[in-house]
């Protein structure tokens, strides 16, 4: 998407330039990474659960989906270490970018009395966490298609220092932030 890259240079980065008074073009703050990543509670009963939801995520995401194995025994949830639990991607570059728009444009609007998303959500470093709880609100995905309606989170890593600096990035990207 060199459309929203060129946005970010024409008129974000000097927004936020202005904005936090930076001495260096280098202190302003770019969206890193996006990482999507989507848990299957039932994988470990149904490997075609797992199959399906890596096939709905390379889909929404535009790349295979990485496998997440368990790193630790949990007795209380039925899970060794090792067997298969979820799947993630982690998306850079232009595929990020037009994740994002889709995202924010497409996506996110299609949920059912949307206003907007948390803008408490941050963990103090400048990265932004929400979650969606239906895979039926991207376009990509077909509902006659789906197994079973699944939910899945997304960060947002950016190399902002502080979270406000990192919500300034992201309001100005098209974020829709509830109104406070």
């Amino acid at each position: 998407m060199a459309r929203m890259k060129d946005y970010y240079l024409k008129e974000i980065a000097p927004a936020l330039m202005k904005k936090f008074s930076y001495k260096s073009t280098m202190e302003i703050p770019k969206l890193e990474k996006i990482v999507v990543n989507m848990g299957v509670g039932d994988a470990k009963d149904n490997a075609k659960a797992l199959e399906s939801a890596a096939h709905d995520m390379s889909l929404i995401t535009g790349q295979k989906a990485q496998i997440s194995k368990a790193k630790k025994s949990v007795a209380a949830f039925k899970v060794r270490a090792g067997m298969n639990i979820g799947c993630k991607a982690t998306l850079r570059g232009d595929r990020m970018y037009e994740f994002l728009d889709r995202l924010f444009n497409v996506a996110l609007p299609r949920v059912r009395d949307f206003r907007g998303i948390n803008g408490n959500s941050f963990d103090g470093r400048g990265n932004y966490t929400f979650g969606i709880k239906e895979q039926i609100i991207f376009p990509e995905i077909e509902y006659d298609k789906i197994d079973k309606i699944r939910g899945m989170d997304i960060v947002f890593v950016t190399t902002a220092k502080t979270d406000e600096e990192a919500k300034e990035l992201l309001s100005l990207m098209g974020a829709p932030f509830i109104r406070s």
